[in-house]
């Protein structure tokens, strides 16, 4: 069906001050999880059924929240190992007042990510619902 440009385009969607500060602090939420790896606020983070997606070695890696909570839980954490925090916010935009998608680049360890996550507000809260992420550079391990 053919529609008229003029009819497809609208206006953004401004969402309200508390609403950005909102979202905003849920990407906190997620760079510090991603650095402490405390996983007992996880599902403050993710909703229960959010998927990561990545190229890893040329494959693609599909894991499920569920997983992803028992590899974070798995290892020693970032923090804990005084790795560098680096983390920045590339790119917020706001399909609607309930929908969201936030660029990120964030360090874990020895590697540096440049995410894609899909948020929700979900209840009130800001949940990550996808994760696509790109391996964008890997640092040397320090020597011990």
């Amino acid at each position: 069906m053919f529609h008229p440009i003029s009819t497809l385009l609208r206006e953004p969607v401004m969402p309200s001050r508390s609403t950005c500060h909102s979202l905003l602090d849920a990407v906190e939420r997620y760079f510090d999880l991603m650095f402490d790896s405390d996983v007992s606020r996880f599902d403050q983070v993710f909703a229960p059924s959010a998927q990561l997606h990545g190229l890893r070695d040329g494959n693609l890696r599909l894991l499920p929240a569920h997983d992803y909570k028992n590899a974070l839980a798995s290892g020693p954490s970032p923090k804990s190992k005084n790795a560098p925090r680096q983390q920045e916010i590339l790119f917020v935009d706001f399909a609607s007042t309930t929908q969201a998608v936030v660029k990120v680049r964030v360090r874990i360890d020895s590697v540096q990510y440049l995410d894609y996550l899909s948020y929700h507000c979900i209840n009130g809260a800001w949940l990550i619902t996808a994760k696509s992420f790109h391996i964008e550079r890997r640092y040397e391990a320090p020597a011990n």
